[in-house]
């Protein structure tokens, strides 16, 4: 079983929790549903939570409702949790650089400050 974290920034501010509250009730209760398998299953399907590939250890959870999805972006730490560090709606197939990039950021400041 893994604990799902959310990142704060140095401010104090926390992006996964900001990004939360701009969803609606419906997406909210969606992603928090898909969280709950994550901290309580072993072994989670790849439609939910998967290692992203060329990365440096970032995972992605995947949302859908209807034609729109959710992802967050975190690491695994210490086999023991998942420190989510961003979150978006997704319009393309592909996962934006940028969120990537910023991801990875994350991990390096936290890993740094842990």
């Amino acid at each position: 079983m893994r604990k799902v974290l959310f990142y704060t920034l140095p401010s104090g501010k926390n992006p996964v929790a900001d990004f939360l509250d701009s969803l609606s009730a419906k997406e909210a209760q969606k992603v928090t549903w898909v969280l709950n398998l994550i901290e309580e299953l072993e072994q989670v399907s790849t439609k939910y939570y998967k290692q992203l590939s060329n990365t440096d250890g970032i995972v992605e959870i995947r949302v859908q409702i209807a034609k729109n999805h959710f992802r967050l972006l975190g690491f695994e730490h210490n086999d023991s949790f998942v420190v989510l560090t961003n979150g978006f709606k997704k319009k393309d197939q592909k996962v934006p650089k940028l969120e990537i990039d910023l991801a990875q950021q994350r991990r390096k400041e936290y890993l740094i400050h842990e």
